[in-house]
């Protein structure tokens, strides 16, 4: 069954919260989806996975690539499941689309971004009356995830 998880970032931008989710994610062998329709958001990804930390990174690619299909992280700006992707992770107000053919979506929006806020609310209240779980997360003072609702 499917779930929708809204991550409100209001300690943390998505430049920290992302990567960490998904090491979480690839240490369960995950595979990973992450959409946004915003260009240089997708450009910057793709150097950041390889260097947010020191001592590791996160192996993916561009939707856009030869060979997107073996990536067990793929950069996209549409939510194609090209790569076969058990979680979908959209950013800047993505449209996920049908979550149900997800374990699990995951919407990230910064406090900062109005445009990207109203988005989740709206996504938020259309899914409300559907069938999928939806959670909603907030980080706490000390930068971990907390349940909210």
């Amino acid at each position: 069954m499917a779930e929708l998880w809204f991550y409100h970032l209001e300690n943390a931008s998505v430049d920290e919260a992302l990567p960490e989710l998904l090491t979480k994610l690839r240490e369960r062998n995950g595979r990973a989806l992450v959409c946004s329709q915003e260009e240089t958001r997708l450009e910057h990804l793709d150097s950041h996975l390889w260097t947010f930390r020191e001592d590791s990174f996160l192996p993916h690619g561009r939707a856009s690539a030869p060979q997107a299909e073996d990536q067990p992280i793929l950069l996209a700006d549409t939510p194609d499941n090209v790569n076969t992707a058990n979680m979908l992770f959209c950013l800047d107000g993505a449209d996920p689309g049908d979550v149900s053919a997800w374990d699990r979506v995951v919407v990230m929006f910064e406090a900062s971004d109005e445009t990207s806020l109203a988005r989740a609310r709206a996504l938020w209240a259309a899914q409300k009356k559907s069938d999928i779980a939806i959670s909603y997360w907030r980080q706490n003072e000390m930068g971990r995830w907390e349940r909210k609702a």
